[in-house]
């Protein structure tokens, strides 16, 4: 029980800062970054409806289902820190035109990026699966395929880039765990 933790109160903010409405007031911002920087992080936990709140914390479910075992609660937590991160530092410095962001979508990308990394050594023909599927999906993304359906039903645009930076954090935090491990043994 004390496994899921984390997901659950990341759950909680998420949906008391929806029930506020509070999209506007915590979403990240670039012309805000500087004077607001919590928006670094609270932009990763206000959702754009419902709906995309209900998505996200599906995938969250799913994500953590799969590879919290794997990852433990400080790896899983550490991962999406290192994911979250990711996020903010792409979108501020490598993204210029996006104006705003919100969503915990990156995030996720990272936590699967890590928890595939992570599982290796223990079940690689899975690892290796969920690792190409998720570069299937984020090559798609990025040639602009399959975004338009799921920006009309989560109501706003899909930040593609969110979810490559945040797949990118995940696997640099999966590998420099996996190193760490491996050096300690």
């Amino acid at each position: 029980m004390r496994a899921w933790l984390w997901p659950g109160a990341i759950a909680l903010v998420a949906i008391l800062l929806q029930a506020s409405g509070g999209l506007e007031a915590f979403r990240w911002e670039r012309s805000l970054a500087a004077s607001e920087p919590w928006r670094l992080v609270s932009g990763q936990l206000v959702h754009l409806g419902w709906v995309h709140l209900g998505l996200n914390l599906a995938a969250l479910g799913l994500a953590w289902g799969w590879f919290g075992a794997t990852l433990g609660g400080r790896g899983g937590l550490a991962a999406s820190l290192a994911s979250g991160a990711a996020v903010m530092l792409g979108l501020t410095f490598a993204t210029p035109g996006l104006q705003w962001y919100a969503g915990l979508s990156g995030v996720l990308h990272g936590l699967v990026a890590a928890g595939a990394l992570a599982g290796l050594r223990r079940r690689p023909g899975l690892a290796l699966a969920v690792l190409a599927l998720l570069a299937a999906k984020l090559a798609a993304e990025m040639l602009g395929q399959g975004s338009a359906g799921t920006a009309r039903l989560i109501g706003g645009p899909v930040v593609v880039a969110a979810h490559l930076y945040g797949a990118l954090g995940g696997a640099a935090f999966g590998l420099w765990r996996a190193f760490r491990l491996e050096f300690r043994a």
